[in-house]
């Protein structure tokens, strides 16, 4: 038995593209939110709309290219036609799209906040539970350390942090966490609580020593 945890992780904005603008100095674009649909026959080309964050030049990353309408179910093409906001974020963040289009994001210009209820030392330390569990949501990927995800929600500092991969107290999906892991959607987190415990215990008596 454990106890369980959501982390839901919220981002605020698309990635900007990495992309040298020919009307002015700008080298990042900006998702406009909005598609363009060229039908030619029996065939349509569909483009998700960038404009550059200076001069707001276009430019048109493809999404569709000479398909045959009735290959596109009707529900995404009338998402597609309606500019839907949800699905031009799905394309944004989409590596698969970026790679059809040879174009690289900027991941860093992705702002995000994370929704998680505080747990109190008294809540773990009160636990017959040996692993505490914590589930992550986060619809798009951008390149997201787990390792912030679990500093942020659980008010470690970086050497606490790496005490508890030093002591082998932290697991994604049943293996041992790796610094480098980036945050995917229904990542499942679990902490050795007694391991936490005592760390976070050493951390207080630190810091009631030096309020002596």
């Amino acid at each position: 038995m454990s106890i369980e945890y959501t982390w839901v992780i919220k981002t605020k904005n698309t990635p900007l593209l990495k992309k040298k603008c020919n009307h002015c100095d700008s080298e990042r674009f900006h998702c406009s939110d909005k598609f363009r649909l060229n039908a030619q026959k029996k065939n349509i080309d569909i483009w998700l709309i960038y404009r550059c964050v200076k001069c707001h030049h276009r430019y048109n990353m493809t999404v569709f290219s000479r398909i045959r309408t009735e290959s596109i179910s009707k529900e995404i093409f009338n998402r597609l036609s309606a500019n839907d906001t949800d699905l031009a974020w799905e394309y944004a963040f989409s590596r698969e799209a970026r790679r059809k289009n040879n174009a690289e994001a900027d991941l860093d210009s992705v702002e995000y906040e994370i929704q998680f209820d505080e747990v109190p030392v008294e809540e773990i330390t009160s636990c017959e539970d040996e692993m505490l569990s914590f589930t992550i949501k986060c619809p798009f990927e951008f390149n997201l350390r787990l390792s912030t995800v679990i500093r942020t929600c659980l008010n470690l500092s970086s050497s606490k942090l790496n005490q508890l991969i030093d002591a082998e107290a932290i697991f994604v999906h049943e293996r041992l966490l790796q610094k480098k892991h980036k945050v995917q959607n229904g990542d499942v987190v679990r902490i050795h609580k007694d391991k936490l415990k005592t760390i976070l215990w050493k951390e207080e008596l630190y810091d009631e020593v030096a309020v002596k």
